[in-house]
């Protein structure tokens, strides 16, 4: 097999292959789509896949005994758009040279071919045709839920699934700027830090998962700033504090935050410290305002009162002089009956 240079897909899954990839394939330098998921190989993944094929836009390894660390030599793929490492042996950090997937970086230029979310993948088949024995690429993705069929212009999925491994160390910052990805999955390691302040960044992102790690920190407030973002997963972590607001992570459940014990907010139905704290004041001004209202109408009713009254009994007596000379003579008689 190696001795065919002009080679362009490889689709091997489900082959019950054992062992090492064999190094005869290296030659087949003008791959563009390489599919060994599903197999029962083992070792290292060979170095030469990013040195000699780096034409390739579809890399699927699932479901393999691939140990060791990633090898920094896939990064030369620049061209890379689909990345499948899940479910192997995999351990070590997850290099930063992940910017230098140059085609990731680029955002797409046509937004409606991949408006909706990814749930996952299967890479399927390559489809020959025609007198000349020329092939398109197809895949298969599980794509708003429901299984579609991909061809080769449409390839503008970009992801990287490196979930159900033994990655260790901090998500690289360098992850940022993959400002064309529409879907990461780093599930089911074992990566600890925090959460890249800047995820915010990945404008073209729709689906984002990080759960079952050893995260800590905040979870960024400039993941609000994710418009398309539809499927967010964070659970079993030990983030903490408050879940950012904003129109889009209101709308997630409580799955997509469970598991981390010190994380408040309305999904989890879960006051944070300070709520009660910061509304008490409120209510208590509210009432003070209430009592002031009232003192401020009874001593306004109570003057009222007084000068109605007031000027309702003396005011005639001392205006009118009849009035004013039978009040006096009456209160004359009364003084001289209380003395006698």
């Amino acid at each position: 097999m190696g001795k065919l240079a002009k080679l362009e897909a490889l689709v091997l899954r489900k082959n019950n292959l054992t062992g090492e990839l064999h190094s005869s394939l290296k030659n087949c330098t003008n791959l563009i789509m390489l599919d060994v998921s599903e197999n029962n190989l083992s070792g290292r993944i060979p170095s030469w896949i990013g040195e000699s094929m780096q034409q390739l836009r579809i890399l699927n390894m699932q479901g393999n005994h691939f140990s060791l660390n990633f090898p920094i030599q896939l990064c030369y793929l620049r061209h890379i758009q689909l990345l499948n490492l899940s479910r192997n042996k995999l351990s070590k950090a997850i290099p930063t040279c992940l910017k230098n997937f140059t085609a990731m970086s680029e955002k797409s230029i046509n937004r409606t071919e991949i408006q909706g979310l990814i749930y996952g993948y299967n890479i399927t088949y390559s489809e020959i045709y025609g007198p000349s024995m020329s092939y398109r690429l197809v895949i298969t993705l599980v794509w708003k839920g429901v299984e579609q069929v991909f061809g080769d212009p449409q390839l503008i999925l970009k992801s990287i699934d490196l979930s159900s491994n033994n990655f260790t160390g901090e998500i690289p910052k360098e992850v940022v700027y993959l400002f064309g990805i529409v879907s990461l999955n780093l599930s089911r390691n074992n990566l600890s830090g925090e959460i890249p302040s800047e995820i915010g960044n990945l404008s073209s992102l729709e689906s984002l998962d990080l759960s079952r790690n050893h995260l800590h920190g905040r979870i960024p407030s400039s993941i609000s700033q994710l418009d398309f973002l539809g499927k967010l997963y964070l659970s079993y972590n030990s983030l903490s504090g408050r879940i950012p607001l904003g129109r889009h992570l209101q709308t997630f459940e409580a799955s997509s935050f469970e598991g981390n014990i010190n994380l408040c907010g309305e999904q989890l139905n879960k006051s944070c410290p300070g709520d009660y704290s910061t509304a008490k004041p409120e209510a208590a001004t509210e009432k003070d305002a209430d009592d002031s209202d009232f003192y401020e109408a009874l001593y306004m009713s109570m003057g009222i009162g007084f000068f109605v009254g007031f000027w309702g009994l003396l005011g005639p007596i001392l205006i009118w002089k009849p009035l004013r000379i039978a009040y006096l003579r009456l209160l004359n008689k009364l003084i001289t009956e209380i003395q006698l």
